[in-house]
């Protein structure tokens, strides 16, 4: 493992990335708004899973593959890219009645707002972005020094410490959206979410769709 100036420096630049706004991001805060700061942290650890996956792929060379083959990394990047867009159509032009808000006002009191399904979204928001798993092989391998001894293994504790780092930011994203859903201004504009949601994923999955490469991605 690295030492501890390094970890220390590993673990800040992963708090930083993580509060970059982008599919991750707007998918908490999106369900936390609806939902409230439950459904956001539902929605954050489908993320969290998600990453588990970027990193054990990468560990057994997935990300490896992306990253030297065009035509595997285009399969999972118009994939990603198509369940983005598909995922901003909804929102775009789904029934009212039909979003997160609508589903829990309906709900009887105290019954839980489909946890399942909001863990899922999470966890294929993040699990169909190549960008992710090409990330992981550009940001980790930064901090394992040349010569490292079981260099797959420090690659794992590395990814795992990266995606528990990144627990608390999600956290406080699900907090900050909450809390912006009980004020008045906030409630009075729930109705148009789905609406800029839909948008801002879309161009999400465009933005995906154009991608030429391994950059690092917006969260």
């Amino acid at each position: 493992m690295p030492d501890l100036h390094h970890l220390l420096l590993f673990i800040a630049a992963g708090w930083l990335l993580n509060l970059t706004p982008g599919p991750d991001v707007l998918c908490i805060v999106r369900h936390a708004l609806r939902g409230g700061v439950r459904a956001g942290i539902v929605a954050g650890l489908g993320i969290t899973a998600g990453c588990f996956v970027h990193v054990a792929a990468a560990a057994i060379g997935v990300g490896a593959l992306l990253a030297a083959s065009a035509t595997a990394f285009n399969v999972l990047k118009w994939v990603g890219a198509a369940y983005l867009v598909w995922t901003g159509l909804r929102l775009l032009f789904g029934r009212a009645d039909a979003s997160p808000l609508a589903q829990a006002e309906a709900a009887p009191p105290g019954a839980p707002v489909a946890p399942r399904r909001v863990f899922l979204d999470g966890f294929w928001t993040n699990v169909l972005n190549p960008k992710v798993a090409l990330f992981f092989l550009a940001f980790v391998p930064q901090f394992i020094a040349p010569g490292t001894a079981n260099a797959a293994w420090v690659f794992v504790g590395l990814g795992v410490l990266f995606n528990l780092n990144a627990i608390p930011v999600n956290v406080g994203w699900a907090l900050a959206a909450a809390w912006m859903a009980r004020r008045a201004s906030v409630q009075r504009g729930l109705a148009w979410l789905d609406r800029v949601a839909g948008v801002l994923f879309i161009g999400f999955g465009l933005r995906l769709a154009w991608a030429a490469g391994p950059v690092a991605p917006a969260r």
